[in-house]
């Protein structure tokens, strides 16, 4: 037997897949653990490959996985920083990936089907917990949305904040993250929209009809009210594009 011939007992070498998932799940491991603190620059390339026994084209193949997860901020000719997620950081990656459905057929229609879906999980939950914090909000949404009929950029803006103080209402930050990914994946479109007081009037008086409902503590009329104004918001879109 020649002496480079590995003894039985000896593991193969790691494929270079297993070794670049191991570097990126032990940093994964340290920027959650705090161990590896937001805003903090990444150890040196050097370093990683010393101490986890990898090599440096698997080091960097690593630090370009994390950057793509949002939990490094990656700059040429600097020592990556790390990013601590939040939400808005997994939506915002998110954002990239489900963005592309826009550009293809039927992509938005699916986008507006889970914002539909989420929507009225949200007014029945307004409609059963909102506390008088909440309705303030919602009825100052109102109020400004009533005040922007006869702008329509101004509408649509409020019409947005609208809907954001339902994905505000249960406290959860996930909820605003979702919200703000559904205006960043529909806005282009959104904003192509030809806009009339009358068509803006439709808007406001659906808008009404939900908080009307949530304010009789109904969640059924809540949900039917919701359902019906975006089942007509999206009449509107198709009737706007042919490329849907």
């Amino acid at each position: 037997m020649s002496d480079h011939t590995p003894a039985p007992s000896d593991p193969p070498p790691a494929p270079r897949e297993s070794a670049v998932n191991r570097v990126v799940a032990a940093i994964e491991a340290q920027i959650f653990s705090g161990a590896l603190k937001d805003g903090q620059s990444l150890p040196a390339e050097r370093s990683i490959v010393e101490t986890m026994g990898v090599s440096r084209p698997v080091a960097r193949e690593a630090i370009k996985i994390l950057g793509g997860k949002g939990l490094l901020e990656v700059r040429p000719r600097h020592r990556p920083i790390v990013r601590k997620p939040d939400a808005q950081t997994v939506m915002g990656v998110l954002g990239g990936l489900v963005g592309h459905l826009t550009g293809q057929a039927g992509g938005i229609r699916q986008i507006f089907d889970i914002r539909i879906f989420v929507e009225a999980g949200l007014v029945r939950q307004a409609a059963t917990g909102a506390d008088k914090a909440d309705i303030a909000r919602l009825r100052q949404a109102l109020e400004d949305n009533h005040a922007s009929i006869a702008d329509s950029l101004e509408f649509y803006e409020t019409d947005k904040r609208f809907h954001g103080v339902l994905y505000s209402i249960p406290g959860n930050p996930i909820f605003p993250a979702i919200h703000q990914g559904f205006c960043d994946w529909l806005d282009v479109r959104w904003r192509r929209m030809p806009r009339l007081p009358a068509r803006n009037r439709q808007n406001y008086e659906a808008h009404a009809a939900i908080v009307d409902a949530i304010l009789d503590r109904d969640p059924d009329r809540a949900e039917q009210a919701l359902r019906d104004h975006l089942n007509a918001a999206w009449a509107q879109v198709r009737d706007t594009f042919d490329d849907l």
